[in-house]
């Protein structure tokens, strides 16, 4: 077993694997930077080390001052939390080459499925169901038009690299090709390092639905069910809930096993996510495959009672799955709304919601510096119940118990979405947001000013 691990993360993620390191009886070395100075994290960690400034480019993504810290503290294995370098093939490999243990799938797993034109070629050629769209790269305008015309409009112009909706343009018509694939190149290039794109058929109006899987090294694949991830803002997730309220149990369990044999063609070896579209007949298609743990992963250890942290740990250290698929059971329902910072600031006032079924995941503390140098993320509030209605209900009464002060946030917003018809009902899909966001803005603001 691991003797001594960092963390090359930061906020509630570098808290959440912290925790589960110190039940293992694991040390934690944390790596931190000067904006986070005074963080829980830091405080928590068995050794923190600071690594630079607060820009990530000088602290959380300098692979070589990373690699040499967890070389100095003596770490057998990195752990790089989900963003940053949690899906960067040449850190993975640079850890490989240093002796230390990557938390995580290999360099070469990392480069081909973080490649999405790669891995959508090896989905195809393993029968699992895809999204219509080029057959590779698409390096020129001209070639964009001619297989826009050839699948139909609407299509998606995406990056092959990179994820979190960069570089990533919906188009209706020729007239906005054109703009739409020079802007998606041009981001991607800026936000990745690689403007390569390609082109899906746009399904209109799908949900996201996501399978989460856990592999090791000897072959063994089990999956724990799916969350619907189709409330996005600009395609970044606001809510994430299991089981999907409106998928059948043959389609449930199809989609399961497809999830599992797209692990077994890559060969996965880690904690992951398959990600499917799924349109209004319940015909479901692969997009990507997120190689890290995920953000929403407490939803699937809330029905599941499985620690995903420290099974990722166990199997990256080469342990065989404790796991089967018949040890899997989904017990009730259970959500996350993820609450973000829409600014900066210092939190004057904070008070986190309790009681049962109510987890929070979160490295505030009252008296903390919101940065403007990272995500927003705030916490995440995860909600578990016998039933759908009585997750909703729950999630009501923890918002209104939940006092952020200091710094907006979209806790308001997060509640009024908890009473919006469709989302109460469970019919909503990707487009949800933007049709209901004005709606809930308006709602808020009118509600704000009747309580102030």
């Amino acid at each position: 077993m691991f003797k001594r691990v960092l963390i090359a993360n930061r906020g509630e993620i570098a808290l959440r694997i912290i925790r589960a390191l110190r039940e293992m009886n694991i040390e934690s070395v944390l790596i931190y930077s000067k904006a986070d100075a005074k963080s829980i994290p830091v405080m928590a960690a068995t050794k923190s080390i600071c690594i630079g400034e607060a820009h990530a480019k000088d602290s959380y993504l300098d692979q070589d001052k990373i690699i040499d810290v967890a070389l100095k503290c003596g770490c057998d294995g990195i752990h790089p939390g989900y963003g940053f370098l949690s899906e960067n093939a040449d850190f993975a490999k640079k850890c490989q080459e240093n002796g230390i243990t990557f938390i995580g799938p290999s360099p070469e797993l990392i480069d081909m499925m973080g490649d999405k034109q790669t891995a959508r070629d090896l989905m195809k050629k393993s029968n699992v169901p895809i999204v219509p769209g080029s057959d590779g790269l698409v390096e020129t305008y001209e070639k964009a038009k001619s297989v826009a015309k050839e699948i139909g409009y609407p299509v998606l112009i995406k990056a092959t690299a990179g994820g979190g909706g960069k570089g990533m343009r919906e188009c209706f018509s020729e007239e906005e090709l054109k703009n739409a694939y020079e802007t998606a190149k041009s981001e991607a290039m800026n936000s990745f390092g690689n403007g390569e794109v390609y082109i899906e058929k746009l399904i209109l109006n799908p949900k996201h639905i996501e399978i989460q899987i856990i592999a090791d090294k000897y072959g063994n694949v089990v999956h724990l069910g799916e969350r619907n991830c189709s409330i996005q803002r600009n395609h970044q997730k606001l809510v994430e809930e299991s089981p999907d309220f409106t998928l059948t149990e043959e389609k449930r369990q199809i989609m399961g096993d497809t999830a599992i044999r797209a692990a077994k063609a890559a060969g996965y070896d880690s904690v992951g996510t398959i990600e499917f579209v799924v349109d209004s007949q319940q015909n479901f298609y692969f997009i990507e495959m997120n190689t890290r743990i995920q953000v929403e992963h407490p939803v699937t250890e809330m029905l599941t009672d499985v620690d995903l942290i420290k099974e990722q740990i166990l199997v990256a250290d080469g342990h065989k799955l404790s796991l089967k698929q018949e040890d899997i059971n989904l017990n009730g329902y259970a959500m996350e709304l993820r609450i973000n910072a829409k600014g900066c600031g210092k939190v004057t006032c904070l008070h986190f919601p309790g009681g049962l079924g109510v987890r929070i995941e979160s490295a505030l503390f009252e008296g903390c510096e919101i940065s403007p140098y990272y995500d927003s993320l705030l916490a995440k509030l995860i909600i578990h119940g016998k039933s759908r209605l009585e997750v909703i209900r729950r999630a009501r009464r923890a918002l209104e118990e939940l006092i952020v002060e200091g710094v907006p946030t979209n806790v308001q917003e997060m509640y009024m979405l908890t009473y919006e018809p469709e989302f109460v009902l469970g019919s909503y899909n990707t487009s949800f947001w933007n049709k209901s966001e004005k709606t809930i803005k308006e709602r808020t603001e009118k509600w704000t000013c009747s309580i102030s």
